[in-house]
C-alpha cells in the first residue's frame, strides 16, 4: 500500500481516539478524523479519474468511487451545521448518494460488469440479498427500532450496497484483488454512513459516533488502493460472457437465513405484521425478476452455444483438413466428417485404431516419436502446433501424402486429448518433386546436375572420419558428334555416355552431369579404389558410340581429387576438374590425380595458351637442325629441321609441349606455315652455297588433315625455288593410326607435289606392319626402341633382345621401297648394329646434336666435296 494509503486512516484514526479520550464534542472530532482521513485519497481518487487510461484502466468507475468517498466526507462535515432534528434526514441523503456513487464506481470498474446486462444482474442480485437481510432483519430487531423509518431506511440502502460491494468483486475475471480492496472501502463507507445515520435517528450517546466513524476513516484509502493497483495492473485472463449464473453461488445463503428466520418466528411469534407481508412480497418479487433475468440469460447464452456449435461445425464440416482426435495411448476418439469426403474413410476405418496402423511403415517411427514429444511437454511442442508428414492410407488402399499439425488440449477439459489437423498434400508434394527434378536433374540425361552433386559432396564431407574422392569426365568429340545429323543425334551420346556411367558406378556412387560434355562422380571409395572406379569408367566411355549412321569416337580424360574437410565443395571440385584438365592436355585416355605440382603445370600451361598467339611475328620461334647421315661413306645427306619456342620467361619449350597448345588453340595452321616458311628459305640458302643436302619437317595429325598443308607448301617452294624432292614431310607413327584414311590421302598429295614423305618414330607406337602397304611414304624413320636395350634392365643401354626386329622392319621398308633411317644413334655398337641390318641413313647424337643453323652450316661444310 502506497505510504499516503496508510498515512491518512493512521492520522484520522488518532484524531478519534484524541477525541474520545478528551471527551471533545464528537460531531466536531468525527469532522476534522474524516476531513484528515478522506481529503488526499478522494483528491487521488478524482485525479486519477482524470488520467487518460487504456481501455484496461480504471476511468470512470475510480471517479465514482472518488465521488462516493467525496459525497460521505461532506455528509459527515455538514452534519454540524443542521439543525439537530434534520441531522438522520441529512445523514440519511447523504448515504442514498454516496452509496449510490460507490454502487456505479464498482460496477464500471474493469472487468466487474462489461456491459449494461451484467450490471443489472448486479444489482438485481444485491437488491435480492438486500431484501433478504433486512427482511430478516425486520422479523429478528425489536418493534421500537425497527419502527423508525429513518434507520430501517439506512440499513436497507447498506445492505444493498455491502451486498453489491460484496457480489460485484467476487464476480469479476480479472483485477480480482484490486476490486475486492475498492469492494471493501465502498462497503465501510456505506455501512459507516448507515450507522451514523442510525446513530442520529436513535439518538444514541456521542461515544457511539466514534464507533461508526472508523470505516468511514478508511473506507477511501481502501477504494483508492484498489483503483490504483487496477491501472497498474496488466489484465490477466478474457472473458467470455458476463458471469450470468455467478450469483447462484451467494444467494444460497441470504434465502436460508430467509427461510430460518421465517421458520422461528412463525413459531415464536405467531404471525406477521403488515410491513413484514410487504418486505416478503418485495423480497419474492426480486426474487421473481433476477429469476426471470437469469432465464433470459439462459436463453440467450443457449442460442450463442447453439450458434456457435452451428458454426464451428459447419467450419469443420466444409474444411479441406480432417480433424482427428487422439488420446494419450495414440488411439484415434474421434474424426470429422471431412475424412470421408477428403480420403473415403469411415468411422469404422478409423476410431478405435492407433495411429500407427493409419500411417505407412516407413513414416510410424518419426510420427510417434512426435507425437510422443507432444505428450511430453518437450519445448519444440511447447505454446504452438508441431508439424508432422506422414503417409496416410485412403479408403482405396492408395498412400496419400499428408501434413498434420497437433496440438495438446489435455488441458481442455471437454477435450482432454491431442487435436490433430490432417490436410493432404498430395499435389504440393509432386510440385516439389517436380521442382526439384527440375532445380537438381539434368533434364537431358536423368542424371542429378552440377548442384546436386555440390549437396552430395558436402553431404560425403561432413561424415566424421569417411573419406572419398570426387571424379571429373571430360568426353573430348562430343560436341562434333552429331554434326550435321540433327539435336536427336547430337543428344543420344551424353545420353549414352549418362549410362554407361550408371552401369560402371556402384550403389554409394552418385553419378552427374556438370555440362555439355562434362560429367562428375562422387563415390565413398578410398584413394586406390577411386582410382580402379576411374579405370573402368575410362574404358566404358571409350568404347565407339553407335549413332543411326555413323560410329562415333570420344576421347575421354578423368580427373580425380580427394573429399577431406579441410576444403570447401567448391574447392573440391575444382581440383578434379584441374586434375581432367590436365588429363586432356597430356593426351585421351588418361586419369590424372590431383596434387600440389599439378598447380604449377596448369599455371605453366596457361602462361604458354596465353602467349603462343602471335609467337611467330614476335620472332619467339626458331628452328634448330640435326644432320642425317649416310652409313655408307659417312657424308651428311639431309637435316630435320626441330621447333623450338624461346618463352621469355619459361625459356625453351619443346615441340612435345607447343604443338598439343597450338592444336588447342587453333593456331597450329599459323606455326606450321612458319615452319615450312624458314625450312625453305634455309634450304634456299644453303643450294646457293652448294650444300646439297635436304630438309625434313614434322607435321601434327592435325596439321595434316587441314587442306592449307599442300597449298601452303607449293607456295614456299615455288616461292624460294627449291625442287620439292629436296623437302621430306613427316609425321609420326602415333598420328597415323588416328585416322589412316585421311593420312594416307595427304601423303598421296604431297607426293604427287613431288615432296618426298616419311613415318617418324617407327616402332614406339601401336601401328601395325601392315599399314606399311598402305602408306604412300619414301622414308620410314625406326625408331630406338627396336635396336636398343632400355637402361633398366642391363644397367646400360645399348643392342638388346629386340635387336632382331630391326632386320624384319628394314626388309619389309626396301622390299616396299622405303629407304630406312636409324634414329636415336648414340654409340657405335648401335651404329654397327643398323648397317649390318641394312638400314642406309642414320639420325643421333653420334653425328651431332640440333643446333643452330649456321653451326650446322658449319659442320656441312666440313663435309663439302672438293
Amino acid at each position: 500500500m502506497p505510504p499516503i494509503g496508510v498515512l491518512a486512516p493512521a492520522v484520522g484514526g488518532v484524531f478519534l481516539l484524541s477525541g474520545l479520550i478528551a471527551r471533545l464534542p464528537a460531531l466536531a472530532v468525527l469532522v476534522a478524523a474524516v476531513g484528515v482521513a478522506t481529503a488526499a485519497p478522494t483528491a487521488r481518487l478524482l485525479r486519477l479519474a482524470a488520467a487518460r487510461h487504456t481501455r484496461h484502466g480504471p476511468g470512470r468507475g475510480a471517479g465514482l468511487l472518488g465521488l462516493g468517498a467525496l459525497t460521505g466526507a461532506l455528509t459527515a462535515l455538514t452534519l454540524p451545521f443542521v439543525v439537530p432534528a434534520d441531522r438522520p434526514y441529512a445523514a440519511l441523503g447523504g448515504l442514498l448518494a454516496s452509496a449510490t456513487a460507490y454502487v456505479l464506481g464498482l460496477l464500471r470498474l474493469p472487468g466487474t460488469a462489461p456491459a449494461p446486462a451484467g450490471r443489472l444482474r448486479h444489482a438485481l442480485d444485491g437488491t435480492g440479498v438486500a431484501v433478504c437481510l433486512f427482511f430478516a432483519g425486520w422479523l429478528l430487531v425489536p418493534a421500537d427500532v425497527g419502527g423508525r423509518p429513518v434507520a430501517g431506511c439506512a440499513l436497507l440502502v447498506a445492505c444493498g450496497a455491502v451486498a453489491i460491494s460484496v457480489l460485484a468483486p467476487l464476480r469479476t475475471d480479472r483485477y480480482r484483488r484490486p476490486a475486492v480492496l475498492c469492494g471493501t472501502g465502498a462497503g465501510l463507507g456505506v455501512v459507516g454512513l448507515a450507522g451514523l445515520t442510525a446513530v442520529l435517528a436513535a439518538g444514541a450517546p456521542e461515544p457511539a459516533l466514534f464507533a461508526v466513524a472508523l470505516p468511514l476513516v478508511g473506507a477511501p484509502t481502501l477504494a483508492w488502493t484498489g483503483a490504483r493497483q487496477v491501472a497498474a495492473t496488466s489484465p490477466v485472463g478474457t472473458t467470455d460472457a458476463p458471469g450470468a449464473f455467478a450469483g447462484y453461488l451467494l444467494l444460497p445463503v441470504p434465502l436460508g437465513l430467509v427461510a430460518a428466520v421465517v421458520a422461528y418466528h412463525a413459531i415464536v411469534v405467531g404471525g406477521f405484521d403488515v410491513t413484514a407481508v410487504a418486505l416478503g412480497a418485495a423480497f419474492c418479487g426480486a426474487l421473481a425478476v433476477r429469476e426471470t433475468v437469469a432465464a433470459i440469460d439462459i436463453r440467450r447464452y443457449a442460442h450463442r452455444l447453439a450458434s456457435r456449435e452451428a458454426h464451428f461445425r459447419s467450419l469443420v464440416v466444409g474444411s479441406s483438413d480432417v480433424t482427428v482426435v487422439v488420446d494419450p495411448e495414440l488411439v484415434v476418439r474421434w474424426q470429422s466428417p471431412t475424412a470421408a469426403r477428403q480420403f473415403g474413410l469411415s468411422d469404422q476405418d478409423v476410431v478405435g485404431r492407433t495411429v500407427v496402423d493409419l500411417v505407412h511403415p516407413d513414416d510410424a517411427a518419426a510420427v510417434t516419436e512426435r507425437l510422443h514429444a507432444v505428450l511430453a511437454g518437450e519445448p519444440v511442442a511447447a505454446g504452438r502446433p508441431v508439424l508432422v508428414e506422414a503417409r496416410l492410407r485412403d479408403g482405396f488402399g492408395q498412400w496419400r501424402d499428408t501434413e498434420s499439425t497437433v496440438s495438446d488440449q489435455r488441458a481442455t477439459p471437454e477435450v482432454g486429448a491431442l487435436v490433430v489437423h490432417v490436410r493432404d498434400v498430395g499435389e504440393r508434394k509432386q510440385l516439389e518433386r517436380t521442382l526439384h527434378g527440375l532445380a537438381f536433374t539434368d533434364q537431358l540425361t536423368g542424371l542429378p546436375n552440377r548442384r546436386d552433386l555440390l549437396r552430395s559432396v558436402a553431404t560425403l564431407r561432413g561424415v566424421p572420419g569417411r573419406t572419398g574422392a570426387v571424379l571429373v569426365l571430360d568426353l573430348d568429340g562430343v560436341t562434333g558428334a552429331g554434326a550435321g545429323r540433327g539435336r536427336a543425334a547430337s543428344d543420344a551420346v551424353p545420353i549414352e555416355a549418362a549410362n554407361r556411367l550408371r552401369a560402371g558406378i556402384g550403389p554409394d556412387d552418385v553419378a552427374a552431369r556438370l555440362a555439355g560434355n562434362e560429367f562428375a562422380v562422387v563415390t565413398p571409395d578410398r584413394p586406390i579404389e577411386a582410382y580402379g572406379l576411374g579405370m573402368r569408367l575410362l574404358a566404358a566411355l571409350a568404347r565407339p558410340y553407335e549413332l543411326p549412321g555413323v560410329t562415333v569416337h570420344l576421347s575421354p580424360a578423368i580427373g580425380l581429387a580427394e573429399v577431406t574437410r579441410q576444403e570447401s565443395v567448391e574447392e573440391i571440385l575444382y581440383r578434379a576438374d584441374a586434375a581432367c584438365r590436365r588429363a586432356g592436355q597430356l593426351g585421351s585416355g588418361r586419369v590424372e590425380w590431383y596434387d600440389a605440382s599439378l598447380e604449377a603445370q596448369l599455371l605453366r600451361r596457361g602462361t604458354l595458351e596465353q602467349s603462343l598467339p602471335g609467337a611467330a611475328g614476335r620472332g619467339e620461334l626458331d628452328l634448330l637442325y640435326q644432320p642425317i647421315m649416310d652409313l655408307s661413306d659417312g657424308r651428311p645427306v639431309g637435316v630435320e629441321a626441330l621447333l623450338r619456342w624461346r618463352h621469355p620467361s619459361l625459356g625453351t619449350v619443346l615441340p612435345a609441349e607447343l604443338v598439343p597448345v597450338a592444336e588447342q588453340l587453333g593456331v597450329i595452321g599459323e606455326v606450321g606455315t612458319w615452319v615450312v616458311d624458314t625450312a625453305c628459305r634455309q634450304l634456299a640458302a644453303w643450294r646457293r652455297d652448294g650444300l646439297g643436302v635436304w630438309v625434313s619437317i614434322n607435321v601434327s595429325a592435325r596439321q595434316l588433315a587441314t587442306h592449307d598443308l599442300l597449298a601452303g607448301l607449293m607456295s614456299a617452294v615455288n616461292g624460294y625455288g627449291v625442287p620439292a624432292d629436296r623437302l621430306t614431310v613427316e609425321i609420326a607413327e602415333p598420328a597415323v593410326g588416328t585416322d589412316l584414311s585421311t593420312v594416307v590421302t595427304q601423303l598421296a598429295g604431297l607426293r604427287a607435289l613431288g615432296v618426298r614423305t616419311a613415318v617418324d618414330h617407327f616402332g614406339a607406337g601401336q601401328t601395325s606392319l601392315a599399314y606399311l602397304r598402305r602408306l604412300p611414304v619414301d622414308l620410314l624413320k625406326i625408331d630406338s626402341a627396336l635396336f636398343v636395350e632400355p637402361a633398366g634392365r642391363s644397367g646400360h643401354a645399348g643392342p638388346g633382345p629386340t635387336a632382331p626386329l630391326i632386320d624384319v622392319v628394314v626388309s619389309l621398308g626396301r622390299r616396299l621401297g622405303m629407304e630406312i633411317v636409324a634414329e636415336g644413334l648414340e654409340q657405335e655398337p648401335q651404329l654397327e648394329l643398323v648397317r649390318g641390318a641394312g638400314c642406309r641413313y642414320g639420325q643421333g647424337y653420334l653425328f651431332g646434336r640440333p643446333a643452330p643453323a649456321e653451326h650446322v652450316e658449319a659442320y656441312l661444310e666440313n663435309y663439302r666435296a672438293p
